[in-house]
């Protein structure tokens, strides 16, 4: 009998415990705060969950900041070409106001987008963007972006030029937050808000989006 009560004792203390864990799962789960951000590419969702990271969390530290130099820098030199192409193409066309611009238009037109670790614009590239982005004309074609696609931080990075294209350029959180790249898979950020613990999942890309979305889910559920 008294094996026999022992055993009752652990039991209970066994089942004890089992309450205990699930009441704090249960709480926990409660305060847990799952966010699902979806939509159309260049609707803002990276942005958002950059956002959240600057408010909520420590924010973007210089090691951090400076993984993003190659895609600013991308961003200017898209965003220049995206606007030389648009000349041509929207109606009216609109021309250079300086003629020797075209020669450097030509020559911009020929940059290929940096390697994934390049840091700098190639050799003259820098001044070749700044006489462009100076011209009336280019100016007056950018005016009109809202006949064209262009990302809506172009007049942003082109008019810090001089800035971005410093040999020691290290990027500012207000940097990191309007650069635009890609999304794919699905990104994870955690922050903690007050009493609440926020898991928010950034679904990006348009390849097999219906495939990454299910996965979400089911990742939120």
């Amino acid at each position: 009998m008294g094996c026999c009560g022992g055993n009752d004792t652990a039991e209970k203390e066994r089942s004890k415990q089992l309450d205990k864990q699930l009441k704090e799962d249960a709480e926990k789960s409660a305060r847990e705060v799952k966010l699902l951000l979806l939509g159309a590419g260049e609707s803002g969702k990276s942005t958002v969950v950059k956002q959240m990271t600057i408010i909520h969390k420590s924010g973007y530290n210089e090691e951090s900041r400076k993984k993003y130099i190659n895609v600013i820098l991308n961003n200017a030199l898209v965003s220049l070409t995206n606007i030389l192409q648009a000349m041509n193409s929207i109606s009216p066309p609109v021309e250079f106001s300086n003629p020797e611009r075209k020669a450097d238009g030509d020559k911009l037109l020929s940059y290929e987008l940096l390697d994934t670790t390049a840091t700098q614009l190639p050799d003259g590239a820098p001044e070749v963007m700044k006489a462009l982005w100076a011209d009336a004309g280019v100016q007056a074609c950018f005016q009109r972006s809202n006949e064209y696609q262009l990302m809506d931080s172009a007049k942003y990075y082109l008019d810090a030029l001089d800035r971005i294209c410093e040999p020691n350029f290290i990027p500012d959180e207000q940097d990191v937050l309007r650069c635009r790249v890609q999304t794919t898979g699905i990104v994870e950020e955690n922050f903690s808000h007050k009493d609440l613990h926020f898991r928010m999942f950034d679904v990006g890309g348009q390849k097999r989006k219906k495939y990454r979305l299910r996965l979400c889910v089911d990742t939120t559920a």
